[in-house]
């Protein structure tokens, strides 16, 4: 209540709307795993706000080729996905106070189960408001031979 009423106080008439929608998480290393699945199927259904929902307003990725995107350039891709599904193995997290990271492969098989890529990966998250936000990713595109 403080909360509404201090944005009030500021000019705001209502909470961002990602706020009232995503889901709080515990803070265990476990559901840095259940956060990384959750969005892994967010890029395959193509879901935006849920990719909103676990992205920090700070959050940059290095993608394969070394390119950096922000967290608006980051949400505006997921519309323009390539289909497949996103399996996820290896995934390694780790927690340091308030924040932690999660190495993993993510391996993209199209619909007749062929690899199309595989990444390994890097995501850093901070804990803020009873959930994890992703702040930071890395991306490598592994190399045919190492399929």
């Amino acid at each position: 209540m403080k909360i509404l009423l201090c944005l009030a106080l500021l000019g705001f008439t209502a909470l961002p709307a990602f706020a009232a929608t995503c889901p709080q998480q515990t803070k265990d290393a476990y559901a840095l795993v259940l956060l990384e699945q959750t969005w892994a199927r967010a890029l395959e259904t193509h879901d935006a706000d849920a990719v909103g929902c676990i992205l920090a307003e700070e959050f940059q990725d290095a993608d394969p080729s070394g390119k950096l995107h922000d967290r608006a350039e980051t949400l505006a891709q997921v519309a323009h996905r390539r289909p497949g599904k996103n399996i996820l193995s290896e995934l390694d997290p780790h927690l340091i106070g308030e924040s932690g990271y999660i190495r993993g492969l993510a391996t993209l098989v199209d619909a007749q189960g062929n690899t199309i890529a595989r990444v390994r990966f890097t995501d850093i998250y901070v804990y803020r408001d009873h959930r994890w936000l992703a702040v930071a990713g890395q991306e490598t595109l592994l190399p045919e031979a190492a399929k």
